[in-house]
């Protein structure tokens, strides 16, 4: 499989591995998640891939968008519409889907985590959605999945906080499946996989799109609203402190303006 300097590509016994490799953030762009759509639908087509791994190289599982530079730095309405657009893409894909999650999944990389049929965590991992510090509306479907993992009032809690949640904390409420040990995410997750491959996989990929229902297309409408609410907040005093505080790493100070 085509290998790229920020994706690896790589099938090896039924499993297909998607390894982000932009250490040690793994922050994302269009480009990236562009690729790694057009390689998960690629490895949708490859009857030697059963199932697909998601994971990252480095220190962290994802920290999403970097507004400090490239497109979103530049114009983030134009660039969000445009990541959205190819990230929902993603929720089209029809083979089941773990995520190793080490480090951190923040933001936009706890969505992507939550684009995942299931996730693996460490206890050291943390998953937040940090979009209220930030001052703006959560993204990448997270209105959709995350309820659909932890409840309502436990995505509530997350999102209108911020909080930072542990892995064993994470498998507790749902958000993660399984907690590996330390120094051992990337070999459980394979394990797992590994157990989905050996199943008939026409019926694991008709099973899943039952259970999935109409995903792909809340996610989408999601992402719509989504995308709305972040313009709007995108243009406040609140947004420009959040955004300046997590570049400066500093507690932003927000006056509701």
């Amino acid at each position: 499989m085509e290998t790229s300097d920020d994706l690896a590509v790589s099938v090896a016994d039924g499993i297909g591995l998607l390894e982000l490799r932009r250490p040690p953030n793994n922050h994302f762009d269009e480009h990236l998640i562009g690729r790694l759509v057009d390689a998960a639908a690629a490895l949708d087509d490859d009857r030697g891939c059963r199932v697909i791994v998601l994971a990252s190289e480095g220190r962290h599982f994802c920290a999403g968008a970097d507004f400090g530079s490239g497109g979103f730095a530049d114009d983030k309405v134009a660039a969000a519409g445009r990541l959205y657009r190819r990230g929902a893409q993603l929720f089209d894909v029809r083979t089941p889907m773990i995520a190793a999650v080490q480090g951190t999944a923040v933001g936009g990389g706890l969505g992507l985590a939550c684009a995942a049929d299931f996730r693996v965590a460490e206890p050291s991992t943390r998953f937040v959605a940090n979009f209220a510090l930030l001052g703006f509306h959560q993204g990448f479907g997270l209105s959709v999945t995350l309820p659909e993992l932890v409840g309502r009032q436990v995505a509530t809690d997350l999102l209108l906080t911020g909080r930072r949640v542990g892995g064993q904390e994470a498998v507790a409420i749902g958000l993660a499946d399984r907690l590996a040990e330390p120094g051992r995410l990337r070999e459980t997750a394979l394990t797992w996989a590994r157990s989905i491959a050996a199943a008939a996989p026409l019926a694991v990929r008709s099973m899943r799109a039952t259970l999935r229902g109409d995903l792909p297309e809340r996610v989408r409408r999601a992402l719509e609203h989504e995308l709305a609410e972040q313009i709007i907040l995108w243009q406040t005093r609140d947004s420009e402190e959040g955004i300046a505080a997590s570049l400066q790493r500093r507690t932003p100070v927000f006056r509701g303006e």
